[in-house]
């Protein structure tokens, strides 16, 4: 089996999406032959073109913007849809992540895929949607499956069989393993950090335009 995981992340090293690929690549039997693309702009090169079509199951991993695809990558889809290849048995998997801690957040995203796979050709198989994501980066030295990455240990797993089995899954979706108000408090921490860092005041977070 030749598996495609596709980093959809805008962002070059130190991404959530790296993170959950990076994941899901120490899960995935050694016997498995994987490729490994970053779609970080809207064009996909000639040869990750060419280095795709060998691969019968692609896995898109990438962020939530605005509650949909990050452009680039829809650029990219769009131009996955337009090329000549053959596409009848190419299996298509998805993991959305959101800095949201609700999960559900992603399944707009994911049902974009769905119906992108619809039109291009390709078969849809599964997605996941996790919430909670932000961290993701910071957490690699966390195993998969404890702590924090406890909910995300039972969803690479799920993917992982279902990959195997080339079979075809409800969506799934998962939040990161802590309370609502610890997620709100990283995130306020993350934003005072940044503020400062860019020259500007904690106690400007609550100004009002």
């Amino acid at each position: 089996m030749n598996i495609a995981l596709i980093n959809g992340s805008p962002r070059g090293k130190g991404s959530n999406s790296g993170a959950l690929l990076g994941d899901l690549k120490g899960v995935l039997p050694a016997e498995v032959s994987i490729r490994e693309f970053h779609f970080s702009k809207p064009m996909i090169t000639d040869q990750d073109m060419k280095d795709l079509q060998n691969c019968s199951t692609w896995i898109f991993a990438f962020p939530l913007y605005v509650d949909a695809i990050p452009s680039h990558l829809l650029s990219c889809l769009g131009q996955l849809e337009q090329a000549d290849f053959k596409r009848e048995n190419i299996h298509i998997y998805a993991i959305v992540n959101c800095g949201f801690y609700e999960a559900k957040q992603n399944r707009h995203a994911v049902s974009m895929m769905e119906i992108w796979c619809e039109k291009a050709g390709l078969t849809w198989e599964m997605g996941i949607g996790f919430g909670a994501g932000g961290g993701l980066s910071q957490m690699k030295n966390i195993p998969l499956g404890k702590g924090p990455k406890k909910n995300l240990g039972i969803a690479l797993a799920e993917l992982k069989e279902t990959i195997l089995a080339k079979d075809s899954k409800d969506n799934l979706y998962m939040s990161m393993n802590y309370p609502r108000f610890v997620h709100k408090l990283f995130a306020e921490a993350g934003w005072r950090k940044g503020i400062k860092a860019n020259g500007g005041k904690v106690k400007d977070l609550k100004r009002q335009l």
